[in-house]
This record gives structure tokens, sequence and C-alpha cells, in this order.
């Protein structure tokens, strides 16, 4: 049997591994607190890249601000936390109240830490992410608790964000412009978590983040740092108002941006739009081609080629050349084949500068190339998105909501397939699953989203609060519900295969106690004191999630609960986990679950009824299924 971990990922470990498997011979061991731990020889890592290190006060480019170093320490540093399930809250797939059978998944708490937990389950699975973060336009409210400090060659949290109950306590302070580290403290929150989201987006992902003026010029440069200048898309510029502010100082403000990067430019593939009724009109048959509609574009191209620069002779006898310094996209070949098929337009007169004819019949499965600026006409406005909430919630209990159909443009633009996960984990009012539960009932697909969000108090004094909502998670939680009963109404049978609810689940301490994690550091009394090494308030479903964070299995398996010799055993993907966390369990649960042939089988520490049953434990999966993998918690 082996142990799991049960903590999140450490960069810092996996670095170490990937240059080791460049520079093997870089790759060391030193003593840490006595126990022996790969590192990396600096001296010989030198030697290797000598002819290009950069060191000392030499000059080179770099973008960078106090406390960098720390925020990558923030990104690297593994946490020992998990996610419990929060039935209660959870909507199932028909839209069920206190159902856990939804793909998709509403995560309250850190999502530093969130996205942590998710870099093996998730990692290079999601399709898609759209943040909206805070702007710091100097009122913003950020969360503090991302200080992290050394302690016996481990990253611990500076500030622990839990009260004496155990409940996660996070430290808001508004940012003010006032502040002589403005810029460097919104740049220590973004910045870790955008290193983290990026290992979770797939070779052909996309992520979309929405900002303003204030940070618009730094996030780009901590974009090109994290995600590469060569994956950069676009900056799309989203007309938000529909109309001016006199009272402005100077200059009424009407847009904000949609920086888009790639994770990898030459995997990913833009999404085009529908083609419209007005695109469409400009196609016209002058010349009544059977082939129907038409237009024609230039074939002229600047890139000069010396076998394309050859005179044209129009209908009318007139020789044509190409334009000064350009030359013909075609070779003489090739526009004498597109020349028989009628294929080169000479204009009515047959005079003309000879175009090329598209077809529209060619072109309309193609769609329309996007534009860098989204109108308003287009994808809506900051008050559409205003309107949209209190038409669901007959109250304006959120600020500031993005459009749902500002959203469903960039799932376009995504090039999403009918299975995708889309995440967000500025998830806010929860606008983001508005559009994806809309968009997958307009064209059937099972796309999956994974919303992410701070427990953040609403004023006391403000509408959400008057209407019964403590913290913007429960606000968001119940617009998808409210947009998952609309969006099933007015789908009507459509709906039956729908995914309109969520698994609900908070970020909480781990569920392990100290001693799991540092059984050295006990002493003998410690010890005699410690009848278990799972707290006392976990519950079994507690305990399943957190193994399926530490086995990299989708948090939105399916999960049911059978009975095997009077014990609860939980049955995960169609028996690729099976799982136990009861008390007193003998041979005879053993090998039912070892005769089902599982990927994995987990067990707790102290779940064995017997040491016989311990000491029979790996014989009977050795006997029914060797292959099985066996871990312990």
């Amino acid at each position: 049997m082996e142990w799991m971990k049960m903590h999140s990922r450490d960069n810092v470990a996996v670095n170490v591994e990937a240059v080791g498997r460049l520079f093997p011979n870089a790759l060391t061991e030193v003593l840490r607190d006595g126990k022996l731990v790969q590192a990396i020889d600096f001296d010989v890592l030198r030697q290797e890249l000598s002819r290009e290190i950069v060191e000392g006060r030499e000059e080179r480019y770099a973008f960078t601000w106090p406390d960098k170093r720390q925020a990558i320490l923030a990104a690297n540093a593994p946490i020992n936390a998990t996610l419990r399930p929060v039935v209660a809250d959870s909507v199932g797939h028909d839209g069920t109240e206190g159902a856990f059978d939804s793909e998709n998944l509403y995560i309250e708490g850190d999502n530093l830490d969130v996205l942590k937990l998710f870099q093996e389950t998730y990692l290079g699975k999601v399709k898609m992410i759209y943040i909206d973060p805070p702007y710091n336009t100097g009122n913003d409210a950020f969360v503090y608790d991302d200080d992290f400090a050394m302690e016996g060659g481990d990253f611990v949290s500076a500030n622990v964000p839990y009260d004496e109950y155990g409940n996660m306590v996070y430290d808001f302070k508004k940012n003010l412009d006032s502040n002589g580290r403005f810029h460097t403290d919104w740049l220590n929150m973004i910045y870790p978590r955008l290193r983290v989201a990026k290992s979770l987006l797939a070779d052909d992902g996309v992520i979309f983040i929405s900002i303003d003026d204030s940070e618009q010029e730094n996030l780009k440069k901590v974009c090109n740092e994290i995600f590469g200048e060569q994956n950069f898309i676009a900056e799309l510029v989203w007309e938000r108002a529909f109309s001016p502010k006199n009272d402005a100082r100077y200059i009424s403000n009407s847009h904000d941006y949609v920086l888009m990067y790639a994770r990898d430019i030459n995997r990913f593939q833009i999404g085009r739009l529908p083609r419209t009724a007005e695109a469409n009109a400009r196609y016209q048959n002058p010349d009544n081609d059977p082939r129907g509609v038409w237009m024609s574009s230039d074939i002229s191209v600047k890139t000069y080629t010396a076998e394309n620069d050859y005179q044209i002779t129009a209908p009318s006898g007139r020789v044509i050349e190409p334009p000064a310094g350009r030359c013909w996209s075609l070779s003489k070949n090739k526009f004498l084949e597109r020349l028989h098929d009628n294929r080169i337009w000479f204009g009515e007169d047959g005079d003309g500068v000879p175009r090329i004819k598209r077809f529209l019949s060619e072109l309309k499965h193609d769609g329309l190339t996007p534009t860098s600026i989204l109108f308003y006409k287009d994808v809506g406005h900051s008050q559409e998105g205003a309107k949209e909430v209190t038409q669901l919630f007959d109250a304006g209990v959120f600020d500031g909501p993005k459009p749902v159909r500002l959203l469903t443009r960039l799932l376009t633009l995504a090039n999403l397939k009918k299975d995708s996960i889309v995440l967000d984990f500025f998830s806010g009012s929860a606008a983001t699953a508005h559009a994806l539960m809309a968009r997958n009932a307009e064209d059937g697909g099972s796309r999956k989203f994974i919303m992410v969000q701070l427990a953040e108090a609403t004023d006391e004094g403000g509408t959400a609060y008057r209407a019964g909502y403590r913290n913007i998670c429960e606000i968001g939680k119940e617009r998808i519900r409210r947009a998952g009963a609309k969006i099933a109404a007015e789908a009507g049978e459509k709906a039956a295969g729908l995914d309109l609810g969520f698994r609900c689940l908070r970020l909480d301490t781990s569920n392990m106690t100290d001693v799991y994690y540092a059984p050295d550091a006990v002493t003998q009394d410690g010890l005699f004191a410690q009848v278990d090494n799972v707290k006392a308030d976990r519950t079994p479903e507690d305990l399943l999630v957190q193994t399926m964070l530490d086995l990299g299995i989708l948090l939105s398996a399916p999960i049911t609960v059978e009975e095997v010799a009077g014990k609860r055993v939980f049955n995960v993907a169609d028996g690729f986990l099976l799982a136990c966390f009861d008390r007193a369990v003998t041979n005879e649960v053993v090998t039912a679950i070892a005769k089902r042939k599982p990927s994995y089988a987990v067990f707790r520490d102290a779940s064995m009824a017997d040491d016989s049953a311990l000491t029979n434990f790996d014989q009977l999966f050795a006997a029914y299924s060797p292959a099985t993998v066996r871990k312990v918690l």
C-alpha cells in the first residue's frame, strides 16, 4: 500500500525535475533537516548555459516590481488544503435541489488555493478561462493571504487565515490610489493566480481577461511574461457604454479591454462568427454566374516574388501590371486556371484591374472573421448586464455584471468543443455559467463550467444584503439556479438532456491532522493522543473529494455509493476508483473490492478490522487484482 500525499502540487519540485531531465549532470542531492532532497547545482547549470547568462548589473529587459519574487514563491508553494462538498447548496443535473450528480462545479474560496488544488486534476484540461478581476480603480478590495515564509524548508502561510473555530478568514483591504504600493499590491495579487492558471489550459486553450485603463498596461506585461508574447492574440475593445457621461472631467470613457492569449498559438484555432444577413447582402452576381452571388477581392500582395510579377491583358485589350512595389498573389499558371474557370473579374466594362471572385456558396460554412472591436449593438453593454441580473432577481443585487451576450461572443471566439471545460475563477455573479448553459441549450452541447468565487460579504446597507444575500457566492449560486430554470422553461422538451445544475464545494483546511504530514515531529505524548490521522469533523464524502484531487480524478466524475458486506463503498467514474473509509473493514470487504478490479482502491489507515485483515490486504489484491493501485490515508 502507498500513502497518499494529500497536498497540492509542489511546483518547485516539478521545476527541479524538469531541469534535471534537460541537464541530468546538474541534478544533485543535499541534506535538508536531516533528509536528502533533490536540488539543482547552479554552478553546473551555469557552465551549461555560460554563453547566454545575464548576471550582475548587466542591462537586460525586465518587468519587475517590489515583492515579485514573493509572488513567484506564492505561485509555486504547495498547500495542505482541500475542497469539501456542500450537498445542501448543490443542484442536480435536472435542476433538483440538493442533488450531487451535475458535472458543473461551483467552488467557494480563495481562487489561488483552489487553482493549486486543481493543478494535477485539471492539468491541461481547460479549453477556456475567462476572468473579470478587480480593475484596481482605487476602491477595489483585495484579499491578502498570499504571503509565504520558510519554516523548516517548507512553505507555510505567514498569516494563517482561520479563526478559532477553524473557519477561513480573509483580510479585505481597500487598495486606495494613495497607497504607495498601489500597483505592487495588485500585481502581487494577479501574478501568482495567472501563473498557476496557465498550467490548467489545454494546448489549444485560450484565456480572456477583462480590464480597464487602470492596469491594462501592467496586465499585458504580466501576460506576456507568463503566457509568452508570441501567444498574444488580441486586445479586444468592448464598447461598454452606449452614451457619454457629461460629468466626465476630461473624456467620457466608453470602453473596457479584454486581453486574449492562447496557451499555444500554433495549436489554437479561432472561432468564427455566424454569417449575418448584412454581410451576405454584400455579395452580388452582376455576370449571372451559375455558382451564385460573389464578392471580388484584390489579387496583388506586398510580399514581392519575381515569378508573380507579370503582365495581364484585360478583355478590353489594356495591359495591366501589378501596382508599384507589389506583385500578383497568383503565379501565371494559377491565374490562367482561374481565368479559364471564370473566377477573375475585370469590371462590367472589362477594363478594370483584375480581382478574384469569392462565392458565398463556398464561404458560408467558414463564418466571419472576428474584429477587435466589440460593439454594444452586437455584444451588449454594462447596463444590459445589470438589467439581466435585475430581471432574474427582481433587484439589482450585483454591481457591474458582464452581459451574457459579451460572454457568448467570447465562448464563440474560444472555439469550444461540445464537451469543453470553461473556468472562471473571479466568477462574481456567475454570468459565465449563465452564458455557457444558454450555449448548451442552443446547440445541444455538454460543456462544463467551473466557477470559483471568494465568499466576500455584501454591504449591509446594500440591495443584495436586504434581499437576503450575505455574500457574493450566495448571489452566484442563486443566479445559476434561476438562469437554469429560465433556460429549461424556454427550451421545453430540449432541456431533458441539459445539465443545468452544479456541485457546490468549499475550500477548507486539509482533512488530515498534522501528524499525517509531519509524523517525525509528533512527541511520544502526542502520539498516544492521536487516535486517528483524520480530523474529527470530517465526513467520508470530504475524504472522497480530497482523494479525487490527489489522484487526479475530475471532480465532475459520476459518484455512486454502494454497500459491500455492510460497509459504504464509493464508486467513482464507473469503477475507476473504489474507496471505503468505514472502520472495521474485513477480509470480505477487501476481497469484494479487489474482485471488481478498480484502477485505484483507497482505504483509511484505521479502516482494517484487525491485524489479520491488515496482513491479508496486499495478498488479496495480489490474488484478484494485482494491477490495482492501493493507497491509504
